[in-house]
């Protein structure tokens, strides 16, 4: 379905709510598998975290991920602990191009049982599931955060717990951080000092406890893109919300003043406003923390003639699609001047935006939903729109709720 976005404004006053945050569902979902006694409030609606759902609950011997790369890692640190039971676990096609042998090389430490049914170091895989004896592992700090939490989430079911020793730079601080949140919420110890992280076992949850999701920030990163993007005065609140996020991403109220966006925190809800027509020359960012919003800034941008310069953002090469080729791509049709290297994005200001452009997505959600804001700003259309619903389903009647023109091609 592709989707064609006629430019418009939006209202001067709004209010969206969005559904809980797809990584602390999925981190809760798997400790909801270990400890049942754990209740979800809130909990995403994306497709992601319905294919966790469905793979926790599933009997089958072979489980299909499709695209859910969280999922990937945290069922194979998850099934790797299911005494008795053996899985293969496998996905789309660009799933089986989406290294994982640093995952595997690490539960073998601890005395998994793993093995590759095609290419090495990639799905599908097939584990054994059995008792893992040993305590101590490490592994590469600079590699993507998930299969450090996906270690992590299984280290309280462990005999004697975890010590897990990170070799390096630390990337994606932030989401190791959200993990040991979430196991310190639901009663498990742990310690994370420079580069060495202690998780103590953590046998059963004696009496129900209810866990409440913060809503999406990833998801919020979009309204703050249309604000950005629209008149002074312009106000949206979004529900539901904390101060004190878990989210990496919750930095987006920090980068976005540079766009003259104020965050409003009331209650459980944001409001964000645009408080003057700031237009920054050029924007620096290091995302090493927040690489999920790399694409969404690097619109908001290219829709206010400002140049930036973003780095921390080598894990983007392994994601849905190599997102710092696709964003190249898709800005340069636009009429934008973009550099990249494995590791930054460089953006050259410019006053023109092609008009009519078709926007590719690569089957990546982020894509779809980090260049909708444009229609702002010009006529534009999102090629296989329907991809958002692995992180937002809702993500195209949220923007008709607040005057976007859409209609289906």
């Amino acid at each position: 379905m592709d989707l064609r976005l006629k430019s418009s404004a939006i209202p001067k006053k709004s209010s969206i709510e969005i559904s809980g945050s797809k990584s602390e569902t999925n981190r809760l979902l798997l400790l909801q598998a270990l400890y049942p006694n754990l209740i979800l409030e809130n909990a995403s609606n994306s497709d992601d975290s319905k294919l966790m759902i469905n793979a926790l609950h599933a009997k089958d011997k072979t489980i299909d991920i499709h695209h859910a790369g969280t999922a990937m890692r945290f069922l194979t640190a998850y099934f790797a602990i299911q005494e008795g039971r053996e899985v293969v676990l496998t996905g789309s096609s660009r799933m089986k191009e989406r290294p994982i042998k640093i995952l595997v090389e690490a539960l073998r430490q601890l005395g998994a049982e793993i093995s590759y049914e095609e290419k090495e170091g990639f799905p599908p895989i097939r584990i054994k599931g059995k008792k893992l004896t040993q305590n101590k592992v490490s592994l590469a700090a600079n590699v993507s955060s998930q299969f450090i939490s996906a270690l992590l989430l299984i280290a309280p079911k462990l005999e004697t717990g975890l010590e897990l020793t990170l070799e390096g730079e630390i990337t994606s601080v932030s989401y190791i951080k959200m993990t040991l949140e979430l196991l310190n919420e639901i009663g498990v110890e742990t310690s994370f000092a420079r580069n060495w992280i202690s998780v103590k076992p953590l046998s059963h949850i004696p009496y129900p406890l209810s866990f409440t999701i913060e809503s999406d920030w990833s998801s919020a990163s979009y309204f703050y893109s249309k604000i950005a993007l629209s008149e002074t005065g312009t106000r949206i609140t979004l529900s539901s919300y904390r101060k004190d996020s878990f989210q990496g991403d919750s930095v987006l109220a920090d980068i976005y003043k540079e766009f003259g966006v104020e965050t409003v925190f009331e209650g459980n809800s944001i409001t964000l406003k645009k408080n003057e027509s700031r237009q920054p020359l050029t924007i620096n960012c290091e995302l090493s923390n927040a690489p999920d919003i790399a694409q969404t800034i690097a619109v908001t941008c290219f829709g206010l003639g400002t140049a930036c310069y973003l780095t921390g953002l080598h894990t983007l090469k392994i994601k849905e699609t190599d997102r710092l080729q696709a964003l190249k791509n898709e800005l340069e049709k636009l009429g934008a001047k973009v550099t990249i290297t494995d590791n930054s994005l460089r953006l050259q200001s410019s006053s023109m935006i092609n008009e009519g452009v078709s926007i590719k997505t690569y089957q990546d959600h982020r894509m779809a939903m980090a260049f909708a804001p444009l229609a702002l700003k010009t006529n534009i259309t999102i090629e296989e729109a329907e991809v958002v619903s692995k992180s937002y389903p809702a993500f195209w009647d949220d923007l008709k709720s607040i005057r976007f023109r859409i209609e289906v091609i």
